[in-house]
Order: C-alpha cells, then structure tokens, then sequence
C-alpha cells in the first residue's frame, strides 16, 4: 500500500510555486482575502470543502450569485465543523475564468455575497483559495500548467502555511474524484466523496467516506 504523497517544507513550497522558475508555467493558488484568525505557533484543524456540487448546485460554470443554489445541508454540516473549531477553508477550482465565463472580479464578488449567507447562517469565517488556471483556457494568462488546479495539492498545502492548519488532521469533502486525490496528496487522512458515483475501484486512497447527501454527515467525520 503507497503512504499519502506528504510534502516537506521545501518540497511544499516549490508544489506551490513559491521558488517556481516563471517559464515552468507555475503560479501559486489565488486566493480571496482571508480575514480568517490563526496563530503561527498553533496547527489548526480544517474542513476543505469543494465549491461546485458540494457547497453549491454545479450548474456548470457558476460565475454569479443569480445562478448560485445551496446544495441542501450545507449550512448544518459546515456548522457542525464550526463549532468543533475546525477553520473553514473552501477549495476551488474555476476554469471558468480561464475559459472566459466569468472574470476573477465576478468570482470574487459572488464569493463575497456567499460569505455573508455563511456568515448569516452561523459561520463567520470561511478562507477562499480557487486555482482561475485551465492549459486550454482561452484567455492566455490563465491558460497554463498551474501547481494548483485539483488534483494537485497546491490549494491545500498554501492554505495549511498560510492558516497554521495540520493537514492530517483536517478533513476535505469533495464531488469530484480529483479533490479526494487532493485530499490524500497533500497527506489528509480523511476525506468524504459526496456523489452517486462509485469510489474508483483501482483507488489506493483509504479514509475516504462515501455519501450521496450532506445529511448523512451527522458527526465529524
């Protein structure tokens, strides 16, 4: 059985392209800006949550607030998290941008508007790291070989630098394949596949929860 692909500091900070030469094509994770509290001595716990199909409905290339509808559950579950001190951090990839659907402005400005629906619901402090990267985008800038498009690990490994968060002891939920692999490449031990799809059967990935709605997500995983 392979062990979880764990990143020492320097190998963490070359996935995210800290010490990237620029004509390898690398860019580290974009990122909202956090007011999330944290303290450089204390690791903390997170709940990584996907954006699209886990926090919303994926309707496909959700760039504004009018489109955006809350998956059922979200809010009980995040608050269950929440209030167990788990640090709330979403993980997104938005090809979107890079295919020219939305610009990051768009993104930012819904994102904003989701914070406050969180924030109404109980949660005050949600971090956004979002990969606007896609290598058959059609707006050049973002149409490259990024270090933290999922299932790279870049998005979790900058959040868990920048937040003070112990990554083995966080926990992700994702729709999709590719965020679990995520999950495990940046050394979570517990993730939670939200679909009607089937774990991989060639998967190697242990920890892995598989549901089909957040209201099964009755206890911290």
């Amino acid at each position: 059985m392979n062990k979880p692909n764990v990143l020492n500091t320097d190998e963490a900070k070359l996935q995210v392209g800290e010490y990237a030469d620029s004509s390898q094509h690398v860019q580290t994770p974009s990122k909202m800006y956090n007011s999330i509290s944290t303290s450089a001595h204390r690791q903390h716990k997170a709940l990584f949550l996907d954006r699209d199909g886990v926090i919303n409905v994926d309707h496909g290339y959700v760039g504004h607030y009018d489109d955006f509808e809350y998956v059922n559950g979200i809010f009980d579950v995040v608050r269950m998290y929440a209030s167990a001190n788990y640090k709330i951090v979403v993980v997104t990839n938005q090809s979107g941008i890079a295919r020219g659907r939305y610009t990051e402005a768009d993104f930012h400005v819904l994102m904003d508007k989701v914070k406050k629906d969180f924030a109404n619901n109980g949660i005050s402090e949600i971090a956004v790291y979002y990969c606007p990267h896609h290598i058959e985008g059609s707006v050049a800038k973002y149409a490259i070989d990024c270090a933290c498009r999922k299932p790279k690990a870049g998005m979790l490994i900058q959040a868990s630098q920048e937040l003070g968060i112990a990554l083995i002891d966080s926990v992700l939920i994702g729709d999709s394949w590719r965020d679990i692999e995520a999950a495990h490449a940046a050394g979570l031990k517990k993730s939670v596949f939200l679909s009607e799809k089937a774990i991989p059967t060639d998967s190697i990935i242990e920890g892995v929860r598989k549901i089909q709605c957040l209201q099964q997500l009755t206890a911290i995983e």
